[in-house]
């Protein structure tokens, strides 16, 4: 097949790897000349993709994979086109379209008949049916159904390990015509390899969810349904810590029993996906008052444990605080909606003098920011945890100097790590 892969990012990138692995002739498109002309030289864009590197090293040089920023270059003819353009948010997560807009538009001018066109961007339900059809149709001349298949096949992958997840998580496909959905599952199944997975009571591999506007709530379903139990846990944590109890020894117990899961309280919900992907349900049903609820303890977190620091530390004017980790994940480089932003706006609040360390970032980048960067072994007086990075769990007194409180928002150390030190974490009293 030749197949299309609209933007090259985090998530579309290792896609066009995955189905020129698999044999077929892949084209990329990018807007970005500088990732193109990476890509084309069989470099990685962007650090921490397992088997990207090697794999991209392999592809490109035996002509499987190249880039163009050129739609008239990669969509006439293709087999299959698969757009993973990003949906921009803004702070409160409603949709921008601009970006998709701007991708669809072009595409539709280059649309040849024939073509499965499958979006992969996490959308609002009903997306695919009533913003991408009309805009597809009237672009081309094409019919959809007749001249050309659309199709909504949510991506489910973490980043650092797409290849992995690719083959671990059934692929969904929701279609506008049952001729669209065999299509999208013949092309998903010839793309993709799939672990057995003996758990799942359909087996592993493409699942046709019978429509595009189920595919599209299945993605936001199951994002949602960590944030409100992250958000359930987080109100636990707080209750718990005002009466004397360990809420961590709380949840391995309820968890022991098959029908309750957990998660672990924290800091901060951060990503592209758990803080956002709530919203954009919201934005289909602003009634659902439990995913509403749970979004704003979640987003009250930073502020609840600097809270928690200033209650043990006493007031935090003139202190110097540093909040470890920019990322909103331990090992990925990505700040996006990170606790970092809601933690520092807390602390200057209470007027301290804040620092940022984070090992994935250089001192300029933490100051484009507008964070003072901090280095390990420069005096401090108190610190927060807020990215579980791998780095974090060896420090000790030592690596801050004068240090009086470790607030441990994600729980990657332990209080005999700290002796001397008043320890913190979120859920346990007295710590």
């Amino acid at each position: 097949m030749k197949i299309a892969v609209i933007a090259l990012g985090k998530i579309g990138l290792p896609l066009a790897v995955q189905f020129a692995s698999k044999g077929h002739e892949v084209v990329g498109v990018d807007v970005n000349q500088a990732t193109v002309d990476l890509i084309n030289s069989g470099v990685e864009p962007f650090p921490g993709e397992a088997h990207l590197a090697e794999m991209l090293a392999e592809l490109v040089p035996a002509g499987k994979l190249r880039a163009t920023t050129n739609y008239a270059d990669a969509v006439p003819e293709a087999d299959a086109v698969v757009l993973v353009v990003p949906l921009f948010v803004d702070d409160e997560a409603r949709p921008d379209f601009g970006w998709m807009d701007d991708a669809t538009s072009t595409l539709a001018a280059h649309l040849t008949a024939d073509t499965l066109v499958a979006y992969e961007t996490t959308l609002p339900v009903g997306t695919t049916r009533t913003r991408w059809k009309p805009m597809l149709e009237e672009g081309s001349g094409l019919v959809e159904g007749t001249d050309f298949h659309l199709v909504f096949s949510p991506e489910r992958v973490l980043t650092g390990r797409v290849f992995a997840d690719l083959r671990k998580y059934p692929k969904l496909v929701g279609g506008l015509s049952e001729a669209g959905a065999a299509r999208a599952v013949a092309f998903y199944e010839e793309v993709l390899d799939f672990d057995d997975r003996p758990d799942l009571p359909r087996g592993n591999g493409v699942w046709n969810l019978g429509s595009a506007e189920a595919a599209e709530m299945a993605k936001l379903a199951e994002t949602t349904y960590r944030d409100v139990n992250i958000g359930l846990a987080n109100q636990f944590a707080q209750y718990a810590a005002t009466a004397g109890i360990d809420i961590y020894q709380v949840i391995e117990a309820s968890n022991s029993q098959p029908y309750s899961h957990i998660h672990q309280p924290g800091i901060a919900v951060g990503g592209h996906c758990i803080p956002v992907y709530p919203r954009l349900y919201l934005w289909n049903d602003p009634a659902a008052t439990v995913v509403r609820a749970a979004r704003e303890a979640n987003a009250g977190m930073p502020d609840y444990t600097i809270g928690l620091l200033e209650g043990v530390h006493g007031s935090l004017q003139g202190q110097r605080v540093v909040v470890l980790g920019a990322a909103y994940r331990g090992g990925v480089k990505e700040t996006a909606f990170s606790g970092v932003f809601g933690a520092v706006a807390a602390l200057r609040e209470r007027g301290a003098e804040v620092f940022v360390h984070d090992p994935l970032y250089t001192d300029d980048e933490l100051a484009r920011y507008g964070w003072q960067p901090y280095h390990l072994g420069e005096p401090v007086d108190a610190a927060v945890v807020q990215a579980d990075h791998a780095e974090y769990r060896d420090l000790t007194p030592a690596s801050l100097p004068g240090i009086r409180t470790f607030v441990d928002g994600r729980r990657v150390s332990t209080a005999e790590a700290w002796p001397g030190v008043t320890y913190r974490v979120i859920g346990i009293p007295g710590t």
